[in-house]
């Protein structure tokens, strides 16, 4: 059992997962008041800090976890360095780090959005395993895919794992499934399934999913709840799921972030929540191979050298190699999406409707079934002979 200190704790999505295999919290720290009613809800009894910025130090841990904007990165990479940006949310994971001169956790756990690989040309990933390699760490990085764990929730989320005597490799690269055929066309239809797509796109993109939701977002900035929508060609439906079945995907029980509907918060809070979470099954699964590590070959390994960074890859003393691994490390049996939703999809709006058809008949980028453009039409003068909103 790893005793775990998480910063940028969210709702505990990575929390939940270790905790399913026998890990346990000591601190969690979270500045959003609505995050941290969730997290006092399901892990009391834990010590619940606020503002990082305020920590002046952590107590004696095995691990430490850390979720945190991208952005945030790329606002630290424009100057010196991670280490001495106190501006930086990033920079204070690192302070906090060294204040332990003597103990430091063995092992340190980040989760992040793909595009931290892609921002500033790598540039902010380099920093990051730059400050890591820097405090006496080797690390290891991988994209996975939720899918792989049975959740038909298609988000792919880096996981960056770091350790000071163990080799980090044999925890993130032991299992791998190889990629499975789970790619669509939206001209591609099949009647007895179905799609998931953002209604908020339309010209340029939709999250077309088959079976699958696409990632949940965490809604506008202004909490306006902004969930994924969900076609059924058989009875030209479209709706969007229940905020109890986003959790789910999430692999949260349902109604876990309930709590927040008694405090005065909107349905907005919570997707914004839910949306934001690390998938509990990534953790969970984590925390299974931190518990009994495997075995990687490293024969097909090579050095990289200037371009993007991989989507999986290790390093030390400054070098980094690509892993020959794919985003699914484990397949387990797919639930499709018709069959994982429990509760009703709500009818999706007239306006609506009508703003992603409309952007979707002049798009130059995609070319929609018109079997699809004629359901929206169908499922449009539907809801507005129902007189919904």
């Amino acid at each position: 059992m790893l005793k775990v200190v998480s910063l940028f704790s969210g709702i505990g999505g990575v929390e939940a997962g270790l905790h399913r295999t026998g890990h346990d919290t000591e601190l969690f720290c979270e500045v959003d008041p609505a995050a941290a009613l969730v997290l006092s809800k399901h892990f009391g009894g834990v010590p619940l800090k606020g503002d990082i910025r305020d920590l002046r130090s952590l107590p004696k841990c095995d691990m430490i976890t850390a979720g945190f904007p991208c952005q945030d990165l790329s606002l630290a990479g424009q100057k010196a360095g991670l280490g001495g940006d106190q501006s930086s949310l990033v920079s204070q994971m690192f302070r906090l780090l060294e204040t332990r001169t003597r103990s430091r956790p063995e092992w340190l756990l980040f989760e992040n959005v793909p595009y931290m690989l892609v921002l500033n040309a790598s540039k902010a990933m380099r920093l990051m395993v730059r400050e890591i390699e820097r405090a006496g760490y080797r690390w290891a990085y991988r994209v996975v895919d939720a899918r792989t764990f049975g959740i038909p929730q298609r988000r792919q989320r880096i996981i960056l794992l770091a350790s000071r005597n163990n080799d980090p490799c044999e925890v993130l690269f032991a299992d791998d499934s190889g990629v499975p055929d789970t790619h669509t066309r939206p001209t591609e239809i099949d009647e007895s399934i179905y799609y998931g797509f953002y209604w908020t796109m339309g010209k340029m993109g939709a999250g077309w999913a088959r079976e699958a939701t696409p990632p949940i977002k965490g809604g506008s900035g202004l909490g306006i709840p902004s969930p994924p929508a969900v076609w059924i060609p058989a009875y030209d439906y479209v709706g969007t799921p229940d905020i109890r079945d986003a959790e789910r995907l999430q692999g949260f029980p349902a109604n876990w972030t309930a709590c927040l509907e008694n405090e005065g918060y909107r349905a907005g809070d919570r997707w914004r929540l839910v949306g934001n979470a690390v998938s509990t099954k990534m953790s969970e699964w984590i925390g299974r191979r931190l518990n009994k590590p495997g075995h990687y070959d490293h024969s097909q390994d090579a050095e990289v050298t200037e371009g993007r960074w991989p989507k999986a890859a290790w390093g030390r003393n400054g070098k980094v190699y690509r892993a020959n691994v794919s985003e699914w490390p484990v397949n387990h049996r797919k639930t499709p999406l018709s069959a994982f939703l429990k509760h009703p999809l709500k009818p999706l709006s007239p306006k609506a409707t009508r703003g992603f058809r409309g952007r979707a008949l002049v798009s130059e980028e995609i070319a929609w079934s018109p079997r699809f453009l004629d359901s929206l039409a169908t499922h449009l003068a539907r809801v507005e002979k129902a007189g919904l909103n």
